[in-house]
């Protein structure tokens, strides 16, 4: 929130300091004229307002806070030793932010918002795991806040975190999901061999465990949109449970893969869930992004 007062009551501030010789004509007495310049009130300048790097539906981020968030990315990047080049920490950090705020006015729309109070509660909270508000003060210099901008990223993370939630936790449960095992192989005219095997009827299992002898092949359930290659994941659902596919060749080699079951409701495994979870947060992020009047600054 603002804390300066309202220009207008700036105004009538200086107009009762700077005109208070002139009070007497309320009460009938006629003042005696003076020069226009003594009396005139000064015009004040125009606050200006701060650069915005983004806003979103009217909401706006300002520099100071896309340049502040950027800083901490890039040190934590260098914590984890991973190289970051300058172009994409500045996407990132950018399209998180607009994740952020497209979450925060999602969860106003659903009619959540976290009160002052709470707010409140939750900074006293913090200041009380790190030892005092000093040790907080103290937290955010280092990370780069003002009291003012921690509790402004504070509140935005704690909405945007309530509408997440809201989110994933409609993901259902169980889903249309195959159960398939695999033949990998990393050479063309091998995974050829194979097929031709295969389609003049030897075990698929038997040739799954030559290639595999641990796990013979078994990718176990998945659903759609949890393998990593959409290759083999399009051809799972594509076949008919007993039914074996021709070669695919995805990023790590040439693939061949039997439907052993399909269920169209089975309960995800919870690696399957999360991910799951994950994309139905991305996909409303996306929606949502598509939808809204996003500004950029001019770069």
């Amino acid at each position: 929130m603002d804390s300066r007062p309202p220009r207008i009551w700036i105004g009538l501030t200086l107009t009762l300091a700077l005109g208070l010789s002139s009070c007497s004509s309320l009460f009938g007495t006629k003042p005696t004229p003076t020069p226009l310049a003594s009396t005139a009130v000064p015009v004040l300048p125009t606050a200006t307002a701060p650069a915005m790097a983004v806003t979103v539906n009217g909401q706006g981020i300002t520099v100071a806070e896309y340049t502040a968030e950027l800083a901490r990315y890039k040190s934590a990047q260098q914590a984890l030793h991973k190289n970051v080049s300058e172009a994409d920490a500045g996407k990132t950090v950018l399209e998180d932010l607009i994740a952020q705020v497209l979450l925060e006015q999602g969860a106003k729309a659903a009619g959540y918002e976290i009160s002052d109070s709470a707010l409140q509660s939750r900074l006293e909270a913090l200041a009380s795991q790190l030892g005092g508000t000093d040790k907080l003060l103290q937290w955010e210099s280092t990370h780069g806040y003002s009291a003012a901008s921690f509790r402004t990223d504070l509140k935005r993370s704690i909405d945007a975190a309530w509408m997440r939630d809201k989110i994933t936790q409609a993901v259902p449960t169980t889903a249309d999901q195959v159960h398939v095992q695999q033949i990998l192989l990393y050479n063309a005219n091998s995974a050829q061999n194979v097929l031709q095997q295969l389609q003049g009827g030897a075990d698929f299992n038997s040739l799954a465990a030559q290639y595999d002898p641990n796990a013979r092949g078994d990718l176990g359930w998945f659903p759609r949109g949890y393998l990593l290659d959409p290759q083999v994941e399009q051809a799972a659902f594509s076949l008919q449970v007993g039914q074996i596919s021709n070669v695919i060749q995805t990023d790590v080699g040439y693939d061949i893969i039997k439907v052993l079951e399909r269920d169209p409701q089975h309960p995800l495994s919870p690696d399957a869930y999360l991910a799951m979870q994950e994309q139905a947060l991305q996909n409303w992020v996306a929606q949502h992004r598509a939808q809204a009047a996003i500004v950029l600054a001019p770069q």
